[in-house]
């Protein structure tokens, strides 16, 4: 039987079946390691208890925790000498036209300088995402703060958020994706659209006239649905998990020839 036929369309009782995808934790841990430039708010020396924002490059340690090279001259790095307390606001790159869709986290926590037994590691890595800093890394008046995390807010787009513990943040991994992901997506909307589409229709069961992918991890994927009713957002998950942007290819290609099969 055709996946068309109105057998497919009677109503049920039952929930689906949620969609697998990797948690707020993991998706805020992605965000930041993708990230490279956030904004940094300290308390104000200046105008007592304000919050003051400021445009920060970081760099991560092993576990996550966002390091600065900054400058004793900076008011964020006075402020911070006066108090700790800071918040770090990273937000997703590449979708101004459409700001408050798109992924962001905030990290909260004290920020002081980086202890004497880990400044090499936190000096190489902040160097492997800015080159251009070994020019400066040297200054007397420059110096690696870094800082403890002690809460986390993630929001995923519109209706997607939440707190997500320190622990949580700090235990997650980046997605193995994440590095490719901008490639597979940028690849499928230019040339996979009616794949994607199949899938839309074959796994999610939306007929659309125009798919855009929005995001993918190594679980599934986010669509972005233009059909007769407005535009509408699905998740499609992947058959398995995958790791690579090859397995990422494999896995679509296995999915478009199933739906393909179950169609004729």
């Amino acid at each position: 039987m055709s996946k068309n036929s109105p057998e497919h369309a009677r109503p049920t009782t039952e929930s689906p079946a949620p969609v697998p995808e990797p948690t707020y934790a993991e998706k805020a841990r992605t965000l930041v390691h993708v990230g490279r430039v956030g904004t940094l708010s300290t308390v104000s020396q200046k105008i007592a208890d304000f919050p003051f924002g400021s445009v920060a490059p970081y760099g991560l340690d092993e576990r996550g925790r966002p390091t600065f090279l900054i400058s004793t001259m900076a008011m964020h790095t006075q402020n911070i000498l006066g108090n700790d307390r800071a918040s770090l606001l990273v937000a997703e790159a590449g979708v101004a036209e459409d700001p408050l869709g798109a992924g962001r986290v905030t990290l909260v926590g004290r920020v002081a300088k980086t202890p004497e037994n880990a400044l090499a590691f936190v000096r190489e890595q902040y160097l492997a995402r800015y080159e251009n800093a070994s020019y400066w890394v040297d200054f007397k008046d420059f110096a690696f703060f870094q800082m403890d995390v002690v809460d986390v807010y993630f929001v995923g787009g519109f209706g997607v958020m939440g707190w997500v513990s320190a622990d949580d943040y700090l235990d997650a991994e980046p997605d193995p994706l994440c590095d490719a992901a901008a490639g597979i997506i940028d690849h499928m909307n230019k040339d996979h659209v009616e794949a994607m589409l199949l899938l839309a229709r074959g796994v999610a069961g939306v007929e659309a006239e125009d798919a855009k992918m929005t995001a993918v991890d190594r679980l599934g994927f986010h669509v972005r649905l233009k059909t007769d009713d407005g535009m509408r957002g699905v998740r499609i998950p992947f058959t398995r998990e995958v790791r690579t942007g090859e397995e990422t290819r494999s896995i679509l290609v296995e999915m478009v020839k199933q739906e393909r099969s179950s169609e004729t």
